[in-house]
């Protein structure tokens, strides 16, 4: 029998997190599951008070990750189900899920009590090991904490982010040293972003990066990628990135950049009996 209790120490369930990772098929996407996943609600799946799984529910109502060890003598598919159907008085209720191709057990216990689903984001990753031409790199300039609140400003001015969330976000990059800015005349035109992680995937790189509206449609895009695709790739890195499904624009500059759309992040709405 499993026992759902809340975990408020996110370091308790740390080993499953790292097998978590080392089960999945492709890189997961950072934002989420670095960004998005340690802000939801955690929950332990324990089997004679032995730790044996977890799961994750945002304050939206959907499930972040699923895990359940193979060790454990629960069946996974029942506790899922359990969740999916809102019948767990421990869990809060929830309407779905995110999940990705790249999470082939997660992925295949959500379709078992699929209502809809949609492509939330295409999830890109390089695939060689090939640089590109230094032809296509431009000067990029490590961004200084003086500088934060421009780069919040541009942001906000030009994707709509929360300048409250974008000054934590950002930041957190300027004092990792992860991101950058490309000036022209003293205007700062793009920025960029190389993600490393701590604990699980560091083997990757994952990048983001703002276009100015002005200056979109003119291959600046792609270039930002490829200065940061090579300073990954310098570092022995590996890069990937992702981006909405409909954002047609960034999908083109990361292709010509050199990274290929393996996965997909998608939305999943689960179906009551």
């Amino acid at each position: 029998m499993i026992d759902i209790k809340p975990i408020d120490n996110l370091a308790i369930i740390s080993p499953l997190k790292k097998q978590y990772f080392a089960q999945t098929s492709a890189p997961l996407d950072g934002m989420w599951h670095f960004g998005f996943a340690p802000m939801a609600n955690h929950f332990g799946f324990y089997q004679q008070n032995q730790l044996v799984g977890f799961c994750c529910v945002n304050d939206d109502g959907y499930l972040l990750q699923f895990y359940l060890t193979p060790q454990a003598s629960a069946d996974a598919k029942a506790l899922f189900t359990l969740i999916a159907q809102q019948n767990s008085q421990i869990t809060p209720q929830v309407k779905g899920a995110f999940v990705s191709t790249a999470e082939p057990q997660y992925l295949s216990l959500c379709l078992d009590n699929l209502s809809q689903f949609e492509v939330n984001a295409l999830m890109y990753q390089q695939l060689s090991s090939t640089r590109q031409s230094n032809d296509a790199e431009l000067p990029l300039t490590l961004a200084k904490t003086q500088q934060l609140q421009q780069f919040v400003e541009f942001a906000a001015s030009n994707i709509g982010a929360p300048e409250q969330w974008l000054t934590g976000y950002y930041g957190n990059l300027i004092s990792r040293k992860e991101l950058f800015g490309y000036w022209q005349n003293g205007e700062l035109l793009a920025t960029g972003e190389c993600r490393l992680f701590d604990g699980y995937q560091t083997e990757y790189a994952d990048l983001g990066m703002i276009v100015a509206q002005s200056h979109r449609g003119q291959g600046l895009a792609t270039q930002v990628l490829s200065s940061l695709i090579n300073q990954a790739n310098l570092r022995g890195l590996t890069t990937m990135c992702s981006t909405e499904s409909g954002n047609i624009g960034a999908q083109k500059a990361i292709e010509r950049a050199g990274l290929t759309p393996q996965n997909r992040l998608v939305k999943v709405t689960f179906e009551l009996a």
